[in-house]
């Protein structure tokens, strides 16, 4: 699998050359001058034949969801797309980070089924809301039964009948 910008005669010939099988999406380009050029032209339409059938548009979708679409989250919404930094050594530490605080992401989510500080905080206050769901049910059940429980005394003595609660 390979982006368009690898498509070429070059390239197709030499990957078919060391026995793989590629996928690479073809640019729009034209008609294509085959003339003393079989072996790209063979190779050409082998890729082009495989990346147009089933299994070629399922490799296709899943490099874009796989690859394409977290690069492009770094770049854009990361902000490395332009980056004030001096030093390639440096670009490479900050582009690390945020591939890092990506793949941390994809972590959380698969973990605790949130991935963001406000996604957990959400998680939080409905959990919280929860439980006092089910506190005020028990509290509920408490005055309830409490109010159908009639009390009793075990010993019944004219004693206990006339005794009248101490002034204060």
């Amino acid at each position: 699998m390979a982006d368009k910008g690898y498509h070429s005669n070059d390239v197709l010939v030499d990957l078919t050359g060391k026995g793989y099988r590629t996928y690479i999406s073809e640019p729009e380009r034209g008609r294509r001058r085959w003339q003393d050029k079989e072996e790209a032209q063979a190779a050409t339409y082998a890729n082009r034949r495989r990346s147009r059938g089933n299994r070629g548009k399922l490799l296709l979708r899943q490099r874009g969801e796989l690859l394409e679409r977290p690069f492009a989250h770094y770049l854009e919404a990361g902000g490395m797309r332009r980056t004030y930094l001096r030093g390639h050594k440096n670009i490479l530490k900050r582009l690390l980070i945020h591939v890092a605080g990506f793949n941390l992401g994809i972590l959380m989510r698969r973990l605790i089924g949130t991935a963001t500080p406000r996604e957990y905080a959400g998680l939080l206050a409905a959990v919280r809301a929860a439980l006092w769901q089910v506190n005020a049910a028990i509290l509920r059940w408490i005055l309830a039964a409490r109010a159908t429980l009639t009390i009793s005394p075990a010993v019944s003595s004219p004693e206990i009948d006339t005794m009248r609660p101490l002034a204060a």
